[in-house]
């Protein structure tokens, strides 16, 4: 009886070989080893053809290198560049006699820098405006009250005809003495010196003769000229006093606490070509609204108001008259409207204008009747 035992196949020989590799402690460890430095390898592999870029070999072969250079890209959309400063958007009219001077920080715009202040100062006061006793009820852009036009020079009025009635007063004759003394040559010489001896005598003048008088008669000036002369018919202008500010009548609005800066009333203002450019459409509007009032034969009842909101394009047209809000009356009303849109065109608007502005604003006017 025989029998035939078949060899291990290559697989299982390799099998129990590992397995026995595999439970040796030792063996296990290098056998780890062995596959994460393969696995190292394996990755620097992968990787060489990025890293030997020609735009990162200065990076990789020359790590020493004392001219080392590296660029960082940013996103535009990761680091956005910081938003511009927003526009001062409330109009506010300056005082024109305050010096030019560029506010700190302001919500503000105006025809002119200036920088609040006022005579007594707020304590601990913080407000871009002064402190100003006013109405509670309307907002107002004013700050000072004046005139826009400035009074023409009076003519003077010449004076009436003197009569002779006029001209009868003369001064009191007064008594003048002469100086008193004689001559004396001595000698027979012509050119002799002479002397001269004389009693004092008080007011003695340099005169010929004397002349007979009052001894303290008053001294009038120009006593035989005619008195000032009045006329009834032609009687002289009165004394005007003239304002020095030249700045619309203002109606104030009341502010309580002020700012403790300490100077000519102003307030906080940046200057634009905007905040000049809205000066002159309301110092304008102002004018042609009391022209017409002026004009007109009746005058709307006192403590009406009324308060139009109007389109104004870049051209300087009013397009559109928008709302009216009235308790002047009809003729009130369209005395407001009227000084708005009689004066249309204001101007075209500069570049910088439009940038901000776009193509047209919408503005408000308010008009008040004292």
């Amino acid at each position: 009886m025989s029998e035939t035992i078949a060899s291990p196949s290559p697989f299982a020989v390799a099998r129990r070989t590992w397995l026995r590799l595999w439970n040796d402690p030792d063996t296990r460890s290098v056998i780890v080893g062995v596959i994460g430095m393969l696995l190292v390898h394996l990755l620097l592999l992968g990787t060489a053809p990025y890293l030997l870029r020609s735009d990162r070999v200065g990076s990789v072969i020359r790590p020493h290198s004392s001219s080392r250079q590296f660029n960082i890209e940013i996103a535009p959309e990761v680091f956005a560049p910081p938003r511009p400063k927003p526009p001062p958007n409330r109009f506010v009219e300056t005082n024109p006699n305050a010096p030019e001077n560029v506010p700190d920080k302001t919500n503000n715009f105006a025809a002119q820098n200036q920088q609040v202040a006022q005579e007594k100062p707020t304590p601990n006061g913080k407000s871009d405006r002064p402190a100003m006793e006013g109405q509670k009820e309307i907002h107002s852009t004013q700050i000072v009250s004046g005139m826009l036009d400035r009074p023409q020079p009076q003519t003077p009025v010449p004076p009436a005809p003197q009569t002779p009635k006029e001209t009868a007063r003369t001064a009191p004759r007064r008594q003048e003495n002469p100086l008193s003394g004689f001559e004396k040559k001595i000698g027979e010489d012509a050119d002799a010196f002479g002397t001269g001896k004389a009693a004092h005598v008080e007011g003695a003048k340099a005169i010929p003769e004397k002349i007979e008088g009052m001894q303290n008669a008053p001294v009038v000036e120009g006593a035989t000229s005619a008195a000032p002369a009045i006329d009834p018919k032609h009687p002289r202008p009165r004394p005007m006093i003239v304002k020095s500010i030249q700045a619309r009548p203002a109606i104030f609005e009341e502010n309580k606490f002020g700012t403790q800066n300490v100077g000519v009333i102003g307030v906080s203002a940046e200057f634009s070509n905007y905040g000049a450019y809205l000066q002159r459409l309301v110092e304008t509007v102002d004018r042609e609204w009391r022209k017409i009032i002026a004009d007109s034969t009746t005058y709307p009842t006192p403590g009406t108001h009324a308060i139009v909101k109007f389109q104004l394009n870049d051209k300087g047209v009013v397009s559109a008259i928008v709302n009216v809000e009235s308790t002047a009356g009809d003729q009130g009303t369209q005395s407001c409207v009227s000084a708005i849109t009689n004066r249309s065109p204001y101007g075209e608007w500069t570049d910088d204008m439009k940038a901000v502005l776009g193509k047209s604003q919408e503005l408000t006017f308010s008009f008040y009747y004292q």
